[in-house]
């Protein structure tokens, strides 16, 4: 009833099953790897406002154009720049699962 497996459980199936796990942890560490150095960008209220980030979500750079500064409206800049550098984590959020769809609990970033 359990030998439906040819060699049973050792031998040829499982070298097999081994390889198969190899080869798709390979694949998971290039997909990883390219997504870690992919640039994600993003830009807000209207082009003032620019910020790039990679899949490590390492703030790659910064662009504030300087007539968004406002001595008067300090926080108006700061909401701009978290805006911008939240938009960036999430499109590597959503490049992650994009990518990496049926990784085991445990096994994620």
């Amino acid at each position: 009833m359990y030998n439906n497996f040819k060699g049973g459980f050792g031998g040829g199936n499982m070298q097999n099953l081994l390889r198969q796990a190899q080869k798709m942890q390979e694949e998971m560490e290039a997909k990883q790897k390219e997504i870690e150095e992919t640039v994600f960008s993003s830009s807000v209220g209207g082009g003032m406002v620019e910020a790039s980030m990679n899949g490590k979500y390492e703030l790659v750079s910064i662009n504030i154009k300087p007539e968004v500064i406002d001595p008067e409206d300090p926080e108006m800049l700061s909401d701009l720049v978290k805006s911008a550098v939240n938009s960036c984590a999430e499109q590597v959020n959503k490049a992650k699962q994009e990518n990496m769809p049926n990784l085991p609990n445990g096994m994620g970033f």
